[in-house]
């Protein structure tokens, strides 16, 4: 929809205008994609790598130059598809701000792991958003900010594998998730997203007194994305 309001907005400019837009929007929806996807990576990655389901949960297949761990069982598989799905939309309307993965005990309810990827969209006009979903009251601010020069797309996905080799590496010091654990999906969008009935609105499962630990990002001509997981330190003691 939003699309469709910025190209009526531009009717009355020339024709060369009208192809720039054009150029512009397919532009955006590409960088779009490559953020959606990544998303969907992440979220199976940090599952496999971080023990919430059992390792032969979990299928390899090559994404990124690299061996990439998915979900096969059917009902985790069906809850990204429903997420991955409606991100898709909020991605290509420039609603989505920030995309959060938390951890929880099953046992004692304590979050234990949040793993969040802010999303800056380039030339975006700073502005509040609320979480829709397992999303957060929370507001949060779209940074306006120019846009890096035109990447490769092989420089893009160097950046990406990257960040996947850090989330892989974070065993080394993230501490070991003791008993049954559960996960949610946190999405940041802006406030006038349409949100189907299912999503609801939800705190932000902070991690109390956690440390955190900032991770790479990676970037393409019209999105940012930024890395950091937190976690309860008081568990390394234990």
């Amino acid at each position: 929809m939003s699309q469709s309001k910025s190209k009526s907005s531009s009717q009355s400019r020339s024709a060369s205008k009208k192809d720039s837009s054009k150029v512009h929007k397919l532009a955006l929806r590409g960088s779009s994609k490559v953020v959606n996807e990544f998303f969907e990576y992440s979220i199976n990655t940090i599952l496999f790598q971080r023990g919430v389901y059992p390792a032969e949960d979990f299928t390899a297949v090559k994404k990124y130059g690299l061996t990439m761990m998915v979900t096969a069982d059917d009902q985790v598989k069906a809850y990204i598809k429903k997420i991955i799905s409606q991100l898709k939309e909020w991605m290509y309307g420039g609603k989505i701000s920030k995309l959060v993965v938390v951890i929880t005990s099953k046992e004692t309810g304590e979050h234990v792991e949040r793993w969040q990827f802010d999303v800056q969209i380039f030339g975006k006009s700073s502005k509040g958003s609320s979480s829709k979903k397992s999303g957060d009251q929370e507001n949060a601010q779209a940074e306006t900010s120019e846009p890096p020069t035109d990447k490769t797309t092989e420089e893009i996905q160097a950046e990406i594998q990257s960040i996947f080799r850090q989330i892989t590496a974070s065993v080394t010091f993230l501490p070991m998730l003791d008993g049954n654990c559960t996960f949610n999906v946190l999405v940041y969008a802006d406030a006038d997203s349409d949100v189907p009935l299912e999503w609801g609105d939800s705190d932000a499962k902070e991690i109390k007194n956690g440390e955190k630990v900032q991770l790479r990002s990676f970037s393409t001509s019209n999105h940012r994305v930024d890395t950091l997981v937190s976690y309860n330190v008081h568990r390394l003691a234990d």
